[in-house]
């Protein structure tokens, strides 16, 4: 990911109703929610949250779907996943060790977060 591209993600973010509509659409995985649902959801006045959800698919952050007179909006998690990746990749520059206790601390699932590299050691002759 280029960095323009993590700042324009999460100048998108920076928004608490943006940041709840994207989280429930998190919530809800591969289903999404229409735009009704998401208005009625999150008590969110639909002249509002077309201005939000406009943001977020600008931003790639939502994807949306024409299902007849409805759209219907998803999280793009793979970029979702992409920007914890940019953010996390150089963690401790790469030295596992110093991260260990780092991610002890934080309540991310153990699979969310890159696996931790370890540095390679030489077989010694």
């Amino acid at each position: 990911m280029e960095q323009t591209h993590a700042i324009a993600v999460l100048e998108a973010l920076a928004s608490s109703l943006r940041l709840e509509i994207f989280r429930e659409l998190v919530r809800r995985g591969s289903q999404g929610l229409v735009a009704g649902e998401i208005s009625s959801t999150l008590n969110i006045p639909p002249t509002n949250l077309s201005f939000h959800l406009k943001n977020l698919t600008h931003a790639g952050l939502l994807t949306v779907e024409q299902e007849g007179r409805f759209q219907r909006y998803r999280a793009n998690m793979p970029l979702m996943l992409d920007l914890v990746a940019y953010l996390t990749e150089e963690c401790c520059a790469g030295d596992a060790s110093q991260c260990e206790g780092l991610r002890g601390a934080s309540r991310v699932a153990p699979g969310i977060l890159p696996p931790l590299r370890r540095p390679r050691v030489e077989a010694e002759p």
